[in-house]
């Protein structure tokens, strides 16, 4: 049998997409308000692999990521994926132009040493429940010094230059976890 150990605390990383910078910026601060301080953000990515929010988002996406500065209990996940939804169902409601049914998408996630695990609704065979309707999705693993995708990760997850965004994000995990160790 094996022990069991308390886990470390590992790193909140939130990613935003949206057609409208001010949806952005909406959850970026919403971010900001309920975490704290951001550890590192990533460059404002363009969203073009998939039309698959196109009906409901409208086109020229912009998507960005921000890992928090203060670790969470990755057993939270399922209450932080209920709050991110009732963010994305206030600004839906607030949007004057109604152009689109979703202004923005917001999708949270933790990053260990080993993988990058996102939140969702939506079961699928690759998927675990977590708890309160939400399942988990390692989206990425990281192996032999790099970032690896599995045949259900979502095709802007494989690019490069999210495995760079993400990779600085476990260097700054590592980082927290040798001050923690000093402390």
């Amino acid at each position: 049998m094996g022990d069991i150990r308390v886990q470390r605390p590992v790193l909140l990383v939130i990613g935003a997409f949206a057609a409208d910078e001010a949806a952005l910026e909406y959850a970026h601060d919403k971010v900001t308000d309920q975490w704290g301080e951001i550890g590192l953000t990533s460059k404002v990515f363009d969203f073009c692999q998939t039309t698959y929010y196109s009906e409901t988002m409208g086109s020229d996406l912009k998507k960005q990521f921000w890992a928090l500065k203060t670790l969470i209990d990755m057993g939270e996940l399922p209450k932080i994926k209920h709050l991110t939804n009732d963010w994305e169902a206030e600004v839906a409601d607030k949007s004057k132009s109604g152009q689109v049914a979703r202004p923005v998408n917001i999708d949270p996630g933790y990053l260990t040493e080993a993988k990058l695990v996102l939140a969702t609704t939506k079961d699928r065979d690759h998927r675990l429940y977590l708890a309160d309707g939400i399942f988990g999705e390692v989206t990425l693993y990281y192996q032999r010094h790099q970032w690896q995708s599995s045949r259900w990760t979502y095709p802007d997850y494989q690019t490069a230059e999210y495995h760079q965004y993400f990779s600085d994000c476990r260097n700054y995990l590592r980082e927290q976890y040798q001050e923690r160790s000093v402390e």
